[in-house]
């Protein structure tokens, strides 16, 4: 017996941008993520920009998990290690299973591409209540590495498993 791929599956994401400063008008990397899940055929099944602000993410996040048409959440921003960088810690205690390979897998992806400084990033990925979760850095161009080199290619595969009996 082959393990399944779920490559077949139709994925429903929501994407939420944590900024205290983004608008609609000019999160481009919130906007990618979009411009990304689209060309993969994939469906928009929500979109939000909140503050970095703990109540705010926890309650966008906790109703798209409640949510059983939303299989994924991917959300940018508030990874770093500002004050107000809270996303990383909010979403975590949220997680039922950590996925520690792709915070490891995507800080080494992006060592090739800015050296050291990609050490920074509290990137990861999770799941809570069959929704795959991912926290991804807010520049476009960490969004673009993550979306077509780790989520993209494997999100199928997560969602299937995480709703497989």
């Amino acid at each position: 017996m082959t393990h399944p791929t779920h490559q077949h599956l139709a994925i429903h994401a929501a994407v939420l941008t944590v900024s205290d400063t983004r608008t609609v008008a000019d999160d481009k990397s919130g906007q990618r993520i979009q411009t990304l899940l689209e060309e993969a055929s994939f469906t928009l099944a929500g979109y939000q920009i909140v503050a970095d602000e703990p109540t705010e993410i926890a309650h966008h996040v906790q109703s798209w998990c409640a949510d059983q048409t939303v299989h994924a959440i991917i959300v940018t921003g508030g990874t770093g290690f500002t004050a107000r960088d809270q996303t990383y810690d909010v979403i975590v205690p949220l997680f039922e299973k950590e996925m520690t390979g792709f915070g490891e897998i995507f800080r080494t992806l992006s060592y090739d591409e800015i050296g050291a400084k990609a050490m920074f990033s509290r990137a990861t990925a999770g799941s809570c209540q069959q929704t795959a979760i991912y926290v991804l850095p807010g520049s476009t161009n960490a969004v673009t590495l993550a979306m077509t080199k780790l989520i993209v290619p494997t999100i199928q595969h997560f969602v299937g498993e995480l709703r497989r009996l």
